[in-house]
């Protein structure tokens, strides 16, 4: 097949591919040839058909299949002697739209090839690592926050009216047009004022209820409520209140230590100063992180192919956009016109991405099976009940297990950036560290 190069300009290529029609004719021949031993036809013995009738019944169809092998084999092997790395896919198409067989075929392909990235000496990077320790004060305050969630509720004095957060106890009875519904009706109930368990309206209503009172609640069901029956309808409850609670959070001792399956209060807030550190290592490692990329993207420059940075660029958009109108869940806006300010965040973050890519490349980081499947589990959490099948549908997704692999590859390369820079540690408080993550946002 003849190449020939059309346009060289800044990391812009262009070629013409032309299969000749002797070429083609050759392919297809040699696919007939070897499938011939295998083929039968009626009149004919196995593997004695011969190939001008062979070619008369499958030669059609064998030509597209040998034209897109040949072309396929031809951009293999122009990528493997040029050394060029496409940085995305290359454009393919026909040229001689009116082909016929026994023309030559003409293609034109076309990409943007990755830049070569220049070497980095991280010996002369300087990054700092904040430390936070765990102390007391902070074990109490989660102490504090998990004793409130282990709440229980105590008998209010008798008279006092209920309040949002207490927990009232009532029996009660449903009627919709005067009539008892189904569902509608039970006794000692314990409902929490503001916990918006019941239907919207209801709890409202409870509130300045005294225990002994009777009160009828009148609520209408919403219109997308579950049981159809009941949808839209007006309905009127007769509650009973037989007591008025008050949160009282739990103590602290042993026993809310054996509420969350410590031996002792002294264990738990051992697990309690673990989990608080491993969270501010996480923290502090995102600070440390900006700081070296920062480091990094004033180290190094390189052009960049415009398809990536434009493509970035409208991400950045449709995420920005998305971000500020939370309410609007579709896709449907219409195309999102990056911004200057989009545009230089995207020529960054795709020059970080091809050093790190590169760094990665030559330091030989690979992501392993068990991180993958540590990934997947992460994230398969987040759908209870459903794990197998989102185990399975990252199986069959070539995209969103690149999704998952490529934070931990980045970070596994900027790992490897940080044991070769000079890193120094520095002891701050956990609000310094709240100020720092606070900062990264604001960036």
């Amino acid at each position: 097949m003849q190449v020939t190069e059309t346009l060289n300009e800044g990391l812009k290529r262009a070629y013409e591919l032309i299969l000749t029609a002797e070429e083609l004719d050759a392919k297809v021949n040699a696919k007939l040839a070897e499938a011939q031993p295998e083929i039968e036809m009626k009149g004919f013995r196995k593997g004695k058909v011969p190939m001008p009738l062979l070619k008369k019944q499958f030669g059609q169809r064998l030509m597209g299949e040998s034209m897109q092998e040949a072309i396929d084999e031809a951009m293999s092997k122009h990528f493997e002697d040029s050394g060029d790395r496409p940085a995305l896919q290359p454009e393919v198409k026909m040229t001689n739209e009116d082909w016929k067989e026994g023309d030559d075929v003409n293609v034109a392909m076309s990409y943007e090839k990755l830049p070569e990235v220049p070497e980095v000496d991280f010996s002369g990077v300087e990054v700092e690592k904040l430390v936070v320790k765990a102390d007391d004060a902070a074990v109490d305050e989660a102490l504090a926050s998990l004793a409130e969630t282990a709440q229980d509720f105590k008998d209010r004095r008798k008279g006092t009216k209920a309040k949002d957060g207490d927990q009232v106890v009532i029996d009660f009875v449903g009627k919709v047009d005067g009539e008892p519904f189904e569902g509608g009706a039970a006794e000692d109930y314990p409902l929490v004022l503001g916990s918006n368990s019941f239907i919207p309206g209801f709890e409202e209503q409870l509130v300045g209820v005294k225990a002994e009172e009777e009160k009828a609640v009148e609520v209408t069901f919403p219109e997308e409520y579950g049981a159809e029956h009941l949808a839209g309808k007006a309905a009127v409850f007769d509650v009973t209140v037989k007591a008025v609670k008050e949160p009282v959070a739990a103590e602290v001792d042993d026993e809310l230590a054996k509420k969350f399956g410590a031996e002792d209060l002294e264990s738990l807030k051992g697990q309690i100063r673990e989990r608080l550190e491993a969270e501010y290592t996480g923290a502090a490692r995102q600070v440390m992180k900006r700081g070296l990329l920062d480091k990094l993207d004033t180290l190094v420059s390189f052009e960049l192919p415009p398809s990536l940075v434009d493509t970035e660029a409208k991400q950045i958009a449709h995420q920005l956009y998305h971000e500020e109108h939370p309410e609007d869940h579709g896709h449907d806006h219409g195309e999102m016109e990056p911004t200057d300010e989009h545009k230089t965040l995207a020529e960054r973050r795709v020059r970080l991405g091809l050093l790190l890519a590169e760094i990665g490349q030559k330091a030989e980081v690979e992501v392993t099976d068990a991180e993958m499947t540590q990934a997947i589990m992460a994230q398969a959490r987040q759908y209870p009940g459903q794990e197998r099948a989102f185990f399975d549908f990252v199986r069959q997704n070539a995209q969103m297990q690149q999704q998952l692999r490529a934070p931990i590859f980045e970070d596994k390369v900027i790992d490897h950036i940080a044991e070769q820079a000079t890193v120094t540690e520095k002891e701050i408080t956990k609000e310094e560290l709240q100020t720092a993550v606070e900062a990264l946002d604001d960036e």
